[in-house]
């Protein structure tokens, strides 16, 4: 569990889905807005509660910001099951629309973000709301799975975080990706997919990121 809130369980498309919501320390204010993160693939063990993902809420956590991480379908404690990447954008856009309105961060901006698989959904979802005239002010990526699902353009600009020694998402797919819309690129030496011994860097440099943005 690495440690967090009791989560909570949310009207989703086929069913109730599982949210935890963590939010900076009361001392610091009112959060400088919000995120979701998407976590890893479900069929390979990917959960909320993955180290990665857990990295990238505490980092905006922070940077003052509420973090939303949730399970798809058929995780944990939602409801439903594996939809081949399709239901799981559904997912994230229903909590996106669950907590817009949270008078904690109403009006405040919002970010997208997830590891993995969970950085593939970000990036469709954030499309979606974007033709929707819904716009996040950035993208938190971390090895987002563009070599092994057809990944969009992202729709605003975006931090991606990538290890030079990921052997499930190489690094040349993902720089194959961002060549052609001019997407930057952060490349932590010697890190693999799962970022082991490198969590701290990627804390800092998510953290960084998203303290620029406020």
């Amino acid at each position: 569990m690495l440690g967090r809130p009791a989560s909570a369980l949310i009207p989703g498309p086929v069913g109730h889905i599982e949210v935890v919501i963590e939010m900076p320390d009361a001392a610091a204010g009112e959060p400088v807005g919000w995120v979701v993160l998407g976590h890893p693939h479900p069929q390979m063990g990917g959960t909320m509660d993955n180290k990665v993902v857990h990295t990238l809420a505490r980092a905006c956590v922070a940077a003052g910001w509420a973090a939303i991480r949730f399970n798809f379908r058929g995780v944990g404690r939602s409801e439903g099951h594996w939809d081949e990447g399709k239901g799981e954008v559904d997912d994230m856009l229903a909590v996106w629309t669950a907590h817009q309105h949270d008078a904690r961060w109403a009006g405040r901006p919002w970010l997208l973000g997830g590891f993995s698989f969970g950085g593939h959904v970000a990036i469709q979802a954030g499309q979606q709301l974007a033709a929707l005239g819904h716009q996040a002010l950035g993208l938190l990526l971390a090895s987002p799975a563009v070599a092994r699902f057809a990944t969009d353009a992202v729709s605003a600009p975006s931090l991606v975080v990538q290890g030079d020694e990921d052997d499930v998402v190489p690094l040349s797919a993902v720089l194959a990706w961002a060549k052609p819309q001019a997407q930057p690129v952060v490349v932590v030496p010697g890190a693999g997919h799962f970022f082991h011994g490198q969590l701290g860097l990627l804390k800092h440099i998510v953290t960084r990121h998203v303290q620029a943005l406020a």
